[in-house]
């Protein structure tokens, strides 16, 4: 794997961030997701061990690393899928070790996946209204029958997922099944189904995988909007290098579940270390 690739953005890397001052031409937060000695194992295998670093308000943070490095698992752990052994995972304040999914969605936090588990039978809008779940109030039985204040609250919803349709650009797929999209659309289609949940934070895992470059440069753009418009706070995890150093703030770098580097793109990309554990070799 090369530690280098050709960007499918224009223009050179994101500067580190300031705290409290811009970069890239936004400005950052103070600490929202604080991660503290983050330890995860299987049986006697360790997938994480020691891991610790922050995201400011309003960053694009990466978490890099080769194949097998523990990213996907350290996910995991932020939004609930797994349970660490030791370590904290503070949000807005509020400390936890041990949080079931859901309750991490209501604090604010949304995820996709590298591999998507969308309704493939379903429309695209529909797939969409999934994301919209943890804000509905009304019942079961009045969201059936669709009377009074359960309709009103429909309503509200689908406008909200329509304004997520047009920003994703893919208004002329929003009744197609989802099963019948090329891939690259199916990959908006998950981003926007975490959108509508209106996360704070949003956990991307892989988010060009697979795609082509006129994808990429789509998603990179969505990406970027997503933090600029919706001042939504990205962590995303990527292993095409010209995307992590065109669009993040800051990286962190796992290798066999162990951090070996943290800091700006420039610092990251230059470390002995890291491309040693990319390339095998300190050249």
């Amino acid at each position: 794997m090369k530690i280098m690739n050709e960007s499918p953005l224009n223009g050179g890397s994101a500067g580190g961030p300031v705290p409290g001052g811009t970069t890239g031409g936004r400005r950052l937060g103070d600490v929202i997701l604080d991660v503290r000695n983050i330890s995860l194992a299987f049986g006697g295998v360790k997938a994480l061990t020691d891991i610790s670093f922050d995201v400011r308000e309003h960053e694009i943070r990466a978490i890099i690393g080769p194949n097998g490095a523990g990213k996907s698992s350290m996910l995991n752990c932020i939004n609930g899928v797994y349970q660490p052994q030791q370590g904290t995972i503070t949000f807005r304040g509020k400390s936890f070790s041990h949080m079931k999914s859901r309750q991490v969605a209501e604090m604010g936090i949304a995820r996709t996946f590298q591999n998507l588990a969308l309704f493939k039978g379903m429309s695209v809008l529909d797939n969409i209204m999934t994301g919209r779940n943890l804000h509905i109030k009304s019942n079961l039985l009045l969201q059936a029958l669709r009377i009074g204040p359960a309709e009103r609250e429909e309503i509200r919803h689908r406008e909200y997922v329509e304004h997520i349709i047009d920003f994703l650009e893919i208004q002329a797929f929003r009744k197609t099944p989802v099963g019948q999209l090329p891939y690259g659309l199916q990959k908006r289609v998950d981003l926007g189904r975490a959108l509508a949940m209106e996360p704070q934070v949003l956990l991307l895992d892989e988010p060009m995988a697979g795609m082509n470059l006129e994808e990429k440069q789509d998603m990179c753009r969505f990406v970027l909007d997503v933090n600029d418009e919706f001042g939504t706070t990205v962590v995303l995890i990527e292993h095409d290098m010209g995307v992590v150093m065109d669009i993040s703030d800051r990286v962190v770098v796992l290798d066999y579940g162990k951090k070996i580097g943290d800091g700006v793109p420039e610092a990251v990309r230059t470390s002995p270390e890291v491309v040693k554990a990319y390339l095998g070799t300190a050249h």
